[in-house]
């Protein structure tokens, strides 16, 4: 039910596009939204989830058997299962454009696998919209007269199960199991054969190591591996929507500007469960509570973010440091700091990179209170009203 935000989107996309991608990490709610939207805007969708045996034996010949679905929009889930399938999709999806069927014939779900976004673009360029579906962010579940829990939502992270669990502890238990079964079972499943161990082991430094540059040589040390092997792995994880690495800033500029990416594990709840934060007292007094923060002020942030947009980060080898950096049409760079205070302090570095950057705005976002001046084009903008001033950035 709370995902019924984000259906006008996906229903917008498939009356404009033959091919829809709806991509996300599993247990995020993909299925419940593509059946949701699929009754919506077609009649009697047919919904096929290929890692049941039954629906993978109907595509043993897929061309035969998707050519009789004519006029009817086919849901394919956990579509990375048979990648083979994209070009049968091209072949269909041409030959229906021409009949005057131009919109709505397929809506694929998948696990947002590497493998998954390169056979689809490849095969389907120019046909398909992708989506992505995260799990919850603050904008879809709050509401004016009643408002989220913010604490809670960070606590426990955006996965609809670890967010409506009955307790603190039962999404504890859910998140945890998650980790596991995703190392043991997922990973797998989506063809990826690495060893749980190892993956579960970076996964945790990551945690530990939350918004650090990435310092591919110190995991490698710590893992026993070499620094490729590390980024391989780093990479998987981060096309399956586990990790996001943020690009640093990249325009001129005549200081020495650090140049790894920022490593995050996107959901808050997931880094807590890897962490071993188990409340939000603990959370207060860990040293991850800052890097948390800024963490799920980020995804929440870039989940609004429309797509002309771009986000990277600003730091020099002289730690003169800028968060977020938004570039966005009209020669527009916003600066963006993220504090867990009400008192926000700006440094020289931020100053410094402000003017670095050629930032023609700049915001410090925190928890709660009002909006506020902090300097000339900088303002202390409280969370919530953030998340609304860049939804604001769609219309």
């Amino acid at each position: 039910m709370l995902r019924r935000r984000l259906a006008p989107r996906l229903a917008t996309l498939l009356r404009s596009h033959p091919v829809v991608a709806l991509l996300g990490p599993r247990q995020v709610g993909k299925t419940t939204l593509a059946r949701m939207v699929g009754d919506e805007v077609a009649r009697a969708a047919l919904y096929l989830d290929l890692e049941r045996p039954s629906d993978r034996a109907k595509l043993a010949d897929p061309e035969l058997f998707l050519a009789k679905q004519t006029r009817r929009l086919t849901i394919l889930d956990e579509v990375q299962r048979l990648p083979e399938l994209f070009p049968v999709l091209r072949s269909l999806v041409d030959e229906r454009i021409r009949a005057g069927e131009k919109a709505g014939q397929f809506l694929v779900l998948g696990s947002a696998s590497r493998d998954l976004l390169q056979q689809s673009s490849e095969s389907l360029a120019g046909r398909i919209a992708f989506l992505e579906l995260a799990p919850f962010t603050l904008d879809e579940i709050d509401r004016p007269r009643r408002p989220t829990n913010i604490e809670r939502l960070w606590l426990r992270g955006g996965f609809p199960d670890s967010y409506l669990a009955h307790d603190d502890d039962t999404s504890r238990e859910w998140r945890e199991q998650f980790v596991q079964t995703y190392l043991t079972r997922d990973l797998p499943q989506l063809g990826l054969r690495l060893p749980s161990e190892q993956v579960g082991r970076l996964w945790a430094m990551l945690a530990h190591g939350q918004s650090d540059p990435l310092n591919a040589a110190r995991l490698a040390a710590g893992l026993g591996l070499s620094g490729n092997t590390v980024r391989h792995y780093l990479d998987v994880l981060t096309d399956l929507f586990m990790v996001r690495q943020l690009e640093p800033w990249s325009g001129n500029s005549k200081k020495r500007l650090v140049k790894a990416p920022r490593v995050y594990v996107r959901d808050s709840g997931l880094l807590h469960a890897l962490a071993g934060i188990v409340d939000v007292d603990m959370l207060f007094g860990h040293p991850l509570c800052g890097p948390s923060w800024e963490g799920f002020v980020l995804e929440n942030s870039l989940a609004q973010l429309p797509t002309p947009w771009r986000a990277s980060y600003y730091r020099t080898s002289a730690q003169a440091e800028i968060d977020l950096v938004l570039e966005g049409p009209h020669r527009q760079i916003w600066a963006v700091e993220i504090k867990r205070t009400l008192s926000p302090v700006l440094g020289r570095g931020f100053h410094n990179g402000f003017a670095d950057i050629g930032a023609t705005r700049g915001f410090v976002v925190i928890p709660e209170g009002k909006r506020f001046p902090l300097a000339k084009d900088v303002e202390a903008v409280p969370l919530r009203e953030w998340i609304e001033e860049l939804g604001e950035l769609h219309r």
